[in-house]
């Protein structure tokens, strides 16, 4: 008894330092699945790869000619530039065209998506027209919109180098119909200038929304590097510009607001914008922008816009508009006594790349998902998931009321993240989340520089020459994974890319959803930096039951006019796609009641996000124990004359194009 008592006396002090370890450890310790789980979950899906075409004729390049005093570390400069959208090209009624930029050639593609090859050839979009030199400009985005309110689907492809262009679909969907149009090609688009302005932007986002509530469409611009710069081109003299700051860097680019002014349809189409000026302030206007998202979130039917900064705080901005003035109150979240800055929205210091909405709770309120650098080796940083506390109320007195549950839901930690998309791809009725990661693949880890570089002066950020060497062969989170995550029984989402075979390293910038084929489960796709893009289709072996919406209003030249009997709406027959009669009414609202209370919203997408624009059909997941019943579903809509509709469908499972009032 003396010995034992004397072996306590003596080891008191590290047996509780080890006993408080212990707890510590297994309080900290992420929740984990068994193998057994993840396989079970794993077995809910399934899907091909195929890569997307690529053009001959053109020398590939694995890294961009930059400005002489950015030479140093041109693989950073790079970075950016691949991307994707899915959408409904050529009429037929399916999403199942691309546009996609390969950076290797530099090269803005059309193409059907892999195995519809037979309905036209993958072409080119160049502003052949319209003044462009590729040795000092390069495409980084494509965004699907009918710009002139035709029925015809356009394209507008942003760059590095100069104001964005609008190739302009001719023609008219009857005029499809007759066989009197252009097989889809180059010759099939009039190439336009967005602005008239001639100047050198360096856009990395881009997307569409009525902003004012005037019953069209506006366009919201992300830019990067300032106005004016030369950042590709190689004999330009003096010195670039990076950021003034690791977090508070206000020196970026201009984000521009582009109010709809008017278009004209027919074999010349053409669209007017007019940039609305001084709608942003300095701070907003001159962040570092890598991605914009739009969504109502307090439900008047005006958009609110998300900026995800690079090197600076995320902006989120309410929308106190009326039509023709545009103005907006910056919201910013609250902090509690156990919160980070960081973790308060508007507050972080995070490298903001990805944003998408979606209702990951089914409480009928979109939350707001954000990539930043969640790397394994440091910075720090984490991902967001900020999810809506309902009190919408707040967002009048300037309070964003939003608090970032990505940890206890799974969703901080993965790698160095850009696109972030969110889908039902099993039709379970809950949300999985995708994720776009990697910069720079290589062999030589430049890690220890990076951390010496974010550590240093913020005074020497925006000298080139203060920078580290990152070129061919030096290696950035290069070889991750895109994470696939799968919300489990416990509630929290876990990585499933690994069980379903989808986990090859890879440098991936943008991810677009869409149901590609029409059977009721979505596909993606992916767009590579410095490598082959791939779409995946959905080849999961149960899905659930969907019900899936085409929500379009009626252009000026459609014969389709609302039915006497439905009074603003044509319903048309629902179970499979339809050839479109219209063009999408973005920002259109749907809200699904379902009998056990809950309700699951979404909005129609003007193309939010970094570099992936999804299609802008809306896709619900019912679960395996949904019947043929008609569900109660709420729509919600602008018209042309900026008036608010609300009505409420009875609709069954399946596809239906529904027709809304203009």
């Amino acid at each position: 008894m003396k010995t034992l008592a004397q072996f306590i006396k003596k080891y008191a002090k590290p047996l509780v330092a080890m006993a408080v370890i212990l707890s510590l450890w297994s309080f900290s310790r992420l929740p984990a699945l068994s193998a057994s789980e993840r396989a079970a979950l794993a077995s809910r899906f399934e899907f091909t790869a195929l890569p997307l075409p690529e053009l001959a004729g053109k020398p590939q390049k694995f890294l961009r000619s930059v400005h002489p005093s950015l030479e140093r570390h041109a693989a950073w400069i790079s970075a950016v530039g691949a991307s994707i959208a899915l959408n409904d090209l050529d009429g037929d009624g399916l999403p199942n065209d691309a546009c996609y930029v390969d950076t290797r050639t530099d090269q803005a593609i059309v193409a059907p998506i892999p195995e519809t090859e037979n309905r036209y050839q993958p072409f080119e979009l160049t502003p052949s027209s319209l003044p462009y030199e590729a040795t000092t400009m390069a495409p980084m985005g494509c965004l699907p919109g009918d710009f002139n309110e035709d029925g015809q689907m356009d394209l507008l492809v942003y760059y590095w180098g100069r104001t964005p262009v609008a190739f302009l679909k001719r023609g008219s969907w009857e005029a499809e119909e007759q066989g009197n149009n252009f097989r889809l090609s180059q010759l099939s688009y009039v190439q336009q200038e967005v602005v008239p302005s001639g100047e050198r932007w360096y856009t990395n986002a881009a997307t569409r929304a009525d902003l004012d509530g005037d019953g069209h469409n506006d366009l919201i611009v992300g830019n990067y590097f300032q106005d004016g710069a030369e950042i590709l081109n190689a004999k330009a003299m003096g010195s670039g510009e990076m950021q003034h700051s690791m977090t508070r860097a206000y020196n970026g680019g201009k984000n521009r607001l582009l109010l709809w002014a008017g278009a004209t349809p027919g074999k010349e189409p053409s669209v007017q914008f007019q940039e609305a000026g001084g709608a942003l302030d300095e701070a907003i206007a001159r962040g570092w922008t890598l991605a914009v998202g739009t969504a109502d979130l307090d439900g008047d039917l005006l958009p609110e816009i998300y900026f995800a900064n690079d090197f600076g705080p995320d902006r989120l901005l309410h929308n106190r508009s009326q039509p023709g003035k545009l103005r907006f109150a910056l919201l910013e979240g609250q902090k509690s006594l156990t919160t980070p800055n960081s973790k308060v929205l508007g507050h972080d210091g995070f490298k903001g790349m990805g944003v998408d909405f979606g209702d990951v709770n089914q409480d009928g309120l979109l939350d707001i998902y954000v990539s930043n650098i969640a790397s394994e080796y440091a910075l720090e940083e984490s991902h967001f998931l900020f999810t809506s506390t309902g009190e919408l109320g707040k967002m009048e007195r300037g309070i964003a009321p939003y608090v970032d549950r990505s940890e206890p839901l799974g969703l901080s930690r993965s790698g160095w993240a850009w696109e972030t998309k969110f889908g039902d791809f099993d039709n379970d009725g809950n949300l999985e989340a995708l994720q776009a990661t990697g910069f720079h693949k290589g062999e030589v880890n430049r890690w220890p520089e990076l951390h010496e570089l974010a550590m240093g002066n913020d005074n020497l950020l925006s000298h080139p020459n203060s920078w580290f060497r990152l070129q061919e062969g030096d290696d950035l989170s290069g070889h991750q994974h895109n994470p696939f995550f799968v919300r489990a029984a416990n509630g929290r989402y876990y990585d499933l890319a690994k069980e379903l075979g989808i986990d090859d390293p890879s440098v991936t910038r943008g991810i677009a959803t869409a149901d590609v084929d029409g059977d009721g489960d979505l596909d993606f796709a992916v767009a590579n930096q410095w490598e082959t893009s791939y779409f995946y289709r959905n080849d999961s072996p149960h899905p659930g039951a969907f019900l899936g919406l085409k929500l379009l209003r009626s252009d000026k030249n459609s014969q389709s006019k609302p039915s006497p009997k439905s009074g603003s709406r044509t319903e048309f027959e629902g179970g499979k796609m339809q050839k479109n009669q219209g063009y999408p009414a973005i920002g259109a609202t749907a809200t699904i009641y379902l009998p056990d209370g809950r309700k699951m919203v979404a909005q129609v997408d003007g193309g939010n996000g970094h570099s992936g624009a999804r299609s802008s059909d809306l896709h619900f997941g019912l679960g395996q124990g949904e019947s043929d019943t008609p569900l109660p579903v709420e729509v919600q809509w602008r018209d042309t004359k900026g008036e608010i509709h609300r009505e409420i469908l009875h609709l069954s499972p399946g596809w239906h194009t529904v027709m809304l009032d203009s």
